[in-house]
């Protein structure tokens, strides 16, 4: 399988680690990805709150490049870099005035062949996982986790095209799949208030707490997110929150691609456990995983 990849300026940023085990576990399962040439920031999370036409804009360009390059699948492992994507695309089919004035804009042609699928869409697909399935070295048994998807993977529906929007399954199925005890909760798809972090970090901290209290109730040892915006929401706040009394423990905050790398035995991702401010090694390393 050959697929555009488009990476977002948080997997070459802050989220190093979920760029580095996406492309450590699409290698190993023989998904080659195509990075884009010359691809742009697509405005997550502000344009679209200070320029409409603009956001569209910045996203659009990337789709018209994987367009260009012949592709017909582009995956993003970023959420909000995802929905951007879908929303541009969406509006573009929708409202031909502004597809063309758009196409203006970014002095590039786009015909709207192009499918874009979030990494966990790509990975969650039958035969890829049972491609998973047959890879597992180290299967993750007795660790028990919660996979949270988050607002922007799966709404609103009519953009991202995800039926289950409540109640997505995609990184379910990828923890069962390598062994892991794969928690039920009802908080997957919340929201962790996403690029507020900044500029009201007190909303930010509320909802990571609501979310890492719940996850706590459901007898989780880690969450499994494949957004970099959860990531840094729930990996960065726990330190207040605990000093606060507002969760009961520390918990890991792990990347999907993370997990399937350790579990399909790929060594190189034990290097990237530093990188996480709650270190998930002790974890890990007493289910005999690191």
């Amino acid at each position: 399988m050959k697929v555009a990849y488009y990476p977002g300026c948080s997997l070459h940023g802050t989220a190093e680690e979920y760029d580095e085990s996406t492309q450590m576990v699409c290698e190993a399962l023989g998904i080659e990805l195509k990075e884009l040439d010359d691809w742009s920031c697509c405005g997550a999370t502000s344009a679209h709150c200070t320029n409409d036409k603009l956001s569209v804009a910045l996203a659009a360009r990337n789709l018209a490049l994987a367009e260009k390059g012949q592709h017909k699948t582009l995956t993003v492992p970023c959420s909000a870099c995802f929905q951007r994507l879908k929303a541009a695309d969406y509006r573009m089919r929708e409202d031909k005035q502004l597809a063309g004035e758009i196409v203006s804009l970014i002095e590039m042609p786009y015909a709207g062949n192009i499918e874009v699928l979030q990494i966990i869409q790509i990975l969650a697909q039958p035969e890829i996982v049972e491609k998973i399935r047959v890879s597992v070295k180290k299967p993750l048994k007795d660790l028990k986790s919660v996979c949270y998807y988050g607002c922007l993977t799966v709404r609103p529906p009519k953009v991202t095209k995800v039926g289950d929007y409540e109640d997505p399954m995609y990184m379910d199925v990828l923890m069962e799949t390598v062994g892991a005890d794969n928690r039920f909760w009802s908080y997957k798809t919340e929201c962790c208030s996403g690029g507020l972090a900044m500029a009201r970090s007190d909303i930010t901290k509320r909802l990571s707490g609501v979310l890492l209290t719940m996850a706590d109730e459901a007898d989780a040892e880690c969450v499994v997110v494949s957004c970099p915006m959860c990531h840094a929401n729930l990996d960065t706040r726990q330190n207040a929150l605990l000093a606060e009394g507002k969760i009961p423990r520390k918990m890991p905050i792990l990347y999907v691609t993370e997990l399937l790398a350790l579990a399909m035995g790929i060594k190189e991702v034990g290097a990237l456990w530093s990188k996480h401010l709650v270190d998930p090694r002790p974890l890990l390393s007493s289910k005999g995983l690191a």
